[in-house]
């Protein structure tokens, strides 16, 4: 059976946001989301559609809009974006059942209308409009939407044709995408094509998904490997996943990250006390969780001054583990053995491998068990005092040294201000 999809999109999300919350037209307005204390090369987390309209990029950086533009800057909120993205989820619930709902990012949904066609007595276009017009006259913040017979289709629809719809509803099926889109360019307009594949394809004398489509598949795949099989589906205008796939998938192997860019050039021994406190953190959400991990990867990267590629490397742990203690060891040795001590540091992530749950502990004969459970019981501790006093409530030394950024992370979500601290 033939199912129908949209995916629908909140228009500069962040600074429609903010538009709302001061009283503002959020396709009127001129602003950008974007944190003042940092310097102008810092990127604008959003752009008002009308800043846009006036030739801005959508993700530019401060100092490339043009002095001639008055506008507004608002420091970004991301627990306020959180706390929107979840009313405008509310909002689908009230006409879509959770199992139908793939959210795809803060901003973006796909839904599967298929069985509700009939029941509203509704095309899909005007289901669409529903949607939209109640997540406008609720939250007040404008949509566009794709749809589509499959999930690439309506993300197509939505990223390429719903641009040029006077109502933002963009429609797609394999005949029409490939009567109409065939010969769109630029490639990169494509979900999932990014400057990389693009360069690869053109390389190859291919600018179009037409191109893809006729050309030699041996080629496609002496390219991309088993990537060049979606890549071939998609020129075709093909996806077999549904959003019950994505519900029932479960990884085999599961991980952990933290990364972040530090605010200047650091040294040898700054950079490895980030290291720790990044595998501080991670150890507690470990905890946190109930799961073990049995290794740690670091990828450091040096100064953007310098033209030297990261340093990388894996630790491998004696036996999975959630101990800080045993895994900032671990990390600072890491650290030590991949790291050159005279390049300054710029940016670093650090991953937990094979994260396995807690029921799974084992214990070798360097082990001493009732030490361990000691450790688990204090960081159990710490994470209740955290949830009901804030993050910063409990913090260990290293996090109140000079160039330590625990504190200040803690603050944030994904890195920007929350906007509640």
């Amino acid at each position: 059976m033939e199912r129908t999809y949209l995916c629908i999109d909140l228009k500069s999300f962040y600074a429609s946001v903010e538009c709302v919350e001061r009283g503002l037209d959020p396709m009127k307005a001129r602003l950008v989301v974007a944190d003042p204390n940092r310097s102008e090369k810092t990127i604008c987390l959003a752009v008002s559609p009308a800043l846009k309209a006036m030739g801005v990029p959508g993700r530019c950086r401060v100092f490339e809009i043009p002095d001639g533009i008055q506008y507004e800057m608002a420091e970004p909120r991301m627990q306020l974006y959180i706390d929107y993205s979840a009313e405008v989820y509310g909002i689908y619930l009230k006409y879509i059942a959770k199992e139908d709902i793939h959210v795809y990012s803060i901003d973006e949904a796909f839904i599967d209308v298929t069985d509700y066609l009939p029941m509203y007595g509704m095309t899909a276009k005007e289901l669409g409009k529903l949607l939209m017009q109640d997540v406008l006259e609720q939250i007040g913040i404008p949509s566009a939407c794709g749809i589509g017979t499959n999930l690439y289709l309506a993300k197509v629809a939505l990223d390429i044709t719903a641009k040029h719809a006077e109502d933002r509803i963009g429609i797609l099926d394999e005949v029409l995408y490939r009567k109409t889109l065939w010969d769109h360019r630029p490639i990169t307009d494509f979900w999932r094509i990014g400057k990389g594949i693009a360069a690869r394809l053109e390389a190859a004398g291919i600018r179009t998904m037409q191109e893809v489509a006729e050309a030699d598949e041996n080629l496609l795949y002496k390219l991309f490997g088993i990537d060049a099989e979606l890549l071939i589906d998609h020129a075709w205008g093909r996806e077999t996943v549904e959003i019950r796939d994505i519900k029932a998938y479960r990884p085999k192997e599961n991980s952990i990250s933290g990364g972040q860019v530090l605010p200047r050039d650091y040294e040898f021994g700054e950079g490895k006390m980030i290291a720790r406190e990044m595998a501080d953190l991670l150890s507690l959400e470990l905890v946190e969780k109930g799961c073990l991990t049995d290794s740690v990867t670091l990828h450091v990267g040096y100064s953007n001054r310098l033209n030297k590629g990261p340093a990388h490397g894996t630790v491998h742990l004696t036996t999975a583990s959630n101990s800080a203690r045993r895994i900032i060891a671990c990390t600072g040795q890491l650290y030590d053995r991949i790291v050159d001590p005279f390049t300054p540091i710029r940016r670093m992530t650090l991953t937990f491998n094979h994260v396995t749950d807690e029921a799974f502990r084992q214990y070798d004969l360097f082990t001493d068990p009732l030490a361990m459970e000691k450790e688990r019981s204090l960081m159990k501790a710490m994470l209740d005092i955290k949830e009901k006093y804030g993050k910063n409530a409990v913090l260990r030394g290293m996090d109140l040294q000079k160039g330590a950024t625990t504190i200040e992370r803690n603050q944030q979500i994904g890195g920007h201000k929350s906007g509640t601290a």
